[in-house]
């Protein structure tokens, strides 16, 4: 998603559910991040994680594993100053990610 604005990446999130819209922007330079994407894992992004852990949403499992899998891409020293609503937002989205579809059909109902 190079160059798009933020409006662009409020429309996306809007119809993506993998986007999630910041409550606290990134900071980068003269730059802010309102919304970051998250695409599906490869087993090979997560080498050296625990899927229990990611799936209890154990902070330093997401930190690992969300600078591989996000865009714009968060950066590992961007891991301790997200927000925790945020890094909520995000393992929810990543525990959705391991879940089955009927798995996936349950958890969004429940």
């Amino acid at each position: 998603m190079p160059n798009q604005t933020n409006d662009q990446l409020a429309t996306e999130s809007a119809k993506d559910p993998n986007t999630v819209e910041l409550e606290t922007p990134i900071r980068r330079g003269d730059k802010e991040i309102t919304a970051i994407t998250l695409r599906k894992p490869k087993s090979g992004e997560l080498r050296g994680l625990s899927l229990t852990e990611l799936l209890q949403m154990q902070v330093d499992a997401l930190s690992a594993l969300l600078p591989r899998i996000s865009s714009p891409a968060l950066l590992k020293a961007d891991m301790p100053h997200i927000d925790p609503a945020d890094m909520v937002a995000m393992g929810t989205v990543v525990a959705r990610f391991l879940l089955t579809k009927a798995q996936q059909a349950d958890f969004l109902n429940a």
